[in-house]
C-alpha cells in the first residue's frame, strides 16, 4: 500500500482496485461498494486527522454505544458525470448543513466542513472511474456518523467515527407503487427526532412497512401521531399531491424532513411557473379530490429515485386508483431537475458544484 498525504488528509490506496468485477449494467442499489472509504474518528473532545483509506470492515468493541442507545445518523447523496467526464455534486452543502443537524439533536459532535466536503470531493477524485457516464448513472455517496465509544451507562458517547462510503448506482425505478395510508402507526412525534436523519427512524419503519407489503402495498404514506388525519411522507420520500394543476407538500418540521430534493422541486416548480402550496393536505381532502376528479398525481421525491410516481393509495379498506394521465407533472419534474444534475441544461440557481 502507498501511503501520503493529500491537503490534510492521509490517503492509503488499496493494493488493488475490484471495479473490473463490477457489472456496471446489472447493479442492485447500494450493494457493491469503491475501493476506498474515509474515515475520521472524535476523540478526547476533538477530531482527529481524516484518513482515506481501502474499503473493509473494522472492529468496534460490543459495547459500543451504538449498539445499545442508537447514536448513529447518515445523509445520502450522489456525484453525476457528465458528457465531458466533469464530476459534479447537487447541493452538497445541503447535505452538510442537515447532517450537523442531525448530530445536534443526537447529542453527537458537528463534523468540521472541511472533513465533510474536503474529503467527500477527495474521494470522488481518487474513485472518479467509478462514476460512469450517462443519465440515470450516478455515484450514491453515504456520509455517515456512528458512536464508538464504550459503556452501557446510557450516555452520550465520548467517542464517535464519521465515515463516507460510495457505491455506484444506476436510475432507481422501483415499478408502479401503491400505498396504504397510515392510521396507527407513526413515522415520528413531536419533539422526537422525525427531522433528523436518524438510523433509528427508518427501523421503525420496517415493521409497519412489512405489514403493508403483506397486504399487497409497496409503502405507507404516514400521517400525523396524534390525529392521523394530516399526510406527512411517503415511505422514506417526502409526499406530493397534484390536486387540478397545484402541487401540495408538507411543511418540513420535527415530524417531517427537510428533504433536499423536496426543496428543490418546490423551487424548480416555481420557476417553471407551476403552483406550489406548501401546507398540510387532509386525509379527507384527499379522499374527497379523488371522489370529485380533481386528485391529479401523487408522487413521492428524494435522493435515489429523485421522482417515484404513485399509482394508488389505501384507506380505510378503500382503494383509490389514481387516473392514467398523459404528461404528468411529476415525470416533467423529474427530467427538468436531472438535466440540471447531468450539466444538460443551465443551473441558473447554482445548486451544482464541481468536483473536478
Amino acid at each position: 500500500m502507498n501511503k501520503g498525504v493529500t491537503e490534510g488528509i492521509d490517503f492509503i490506496a488499496a493494493s488493488a482496485s475490484k471495479i473490473g468485477d463490477v457489472d456496471f449494467e446489472n447493479l442492485t442499489f447500494g450493494s457493491v461498494f469503491t475501493d476506498h472509504m474515509l474515515v475520521c474518528d472524535y476523540k478526547d473532545g476533538k477530531w482527529e486527522k481524516p484518513v482515506i483509506q481501502p474499503y473493509a470492515p473494522f472492529s468496534i468493541e460490543p459495547s459500543a454505544k451504538v449498539f445499545h442507545y442508537g447514536q448513529a445518523i447518515f445523509e445520502g447523496m450522489k456525484a453525476y458525470k457528465t458528457d465531458s467526464d466533469e464530476i459534479w455534486l447537487f447541493r452538497p452543502e445541503e447535505n452538510f448543513k442537515r447532517f450537523n443537524k442531525s448530530a445536534v439533536r443526537l447529542a453527537m459532535p458537528e463534523v468540521p466542513e472541511f472533513v465533510f466536503m474536503e474529503g467527500l470531493k477527495q474521494l470522488i477524485a481518487i474513485e472518479k472511474d467509478w462514476v460512469k457516464k450517462g443519465k440515470g448513472n450516478a455515484l450514491y455517496i453515504r456520509p455517515f456518523m456512528i458512536a464508538t465509544g464504550s459503556g452501557v451507562v446510557a450516555a452520550p458517547s465520548q467517542q464517535y467515527r464519521f465515515m463516507i462510503i460510495l457505491s455506484p448506482a444506476k436510475s432507481y425505478y422501483s415499478g408502479e407503487v401503491k400505498v396504504i395510508i397510515a392510521d396507527h402507526y407513526s413515522r415520528a412525534a413531536n419533539g422526537g427526532i422525525g427531522a433528523a436523519k436518524a438510523a433509528g427512524n427508518y427501523a421503525a419503519q420496517f415493521y409497519p412497512t412489512k405489514l403493508a407489503n403483506e397486504k399487497g402495498f409497496q409503502q405507507i404514506i404516514w400521517t400525523d401521531d396524534a390525529t392521523h388525519t394530516k399526510l406527512e411522507e411517503a415511505g422514506t420520500m417526502n409526499v406530493w399531491f397534484r390536486i387540478n394543476d397545484t402541487l401540495y407538500t408538507a411543511p418540513a418540521g420535527e415530524r417531517i424532513l427537510d428533504g433536499i430534493t423536496r426543496k428543490t422541486l418546490i423551487d424548480l416548480a416555481r420557476h417553471l411557473g407551476i403552483k406550489v402550496e406548501v401546507r398540510s393536505v387532509l386525509v379527507s381532502e384527499l379522499v374527497e379530490a379523488h371522489k370529485n376528479g380533481t386528485l391529479q398525481e401523487i408522487f413521492g421525491s428524494g435522493t435515489a429515485a429523485v421522482v417515484n410516481p404513485i399509482s394508488g393509495f389505501s384507506y380505510d379498506d378503500v382503494y383509490y386508483e389514481l387516473p392514467k394521465i398523459e404528461n404528468p407533472v411529476s415525470l416533467f419534474l423529474k427530467e427538468k431537475l436531472t438535466d440540471i444534475q447531468y450539466k444538460k441544461a443551465e443551473d441558473v440557481f447554482g445548486w451544482t458544484q464541481k468536483v473536478m
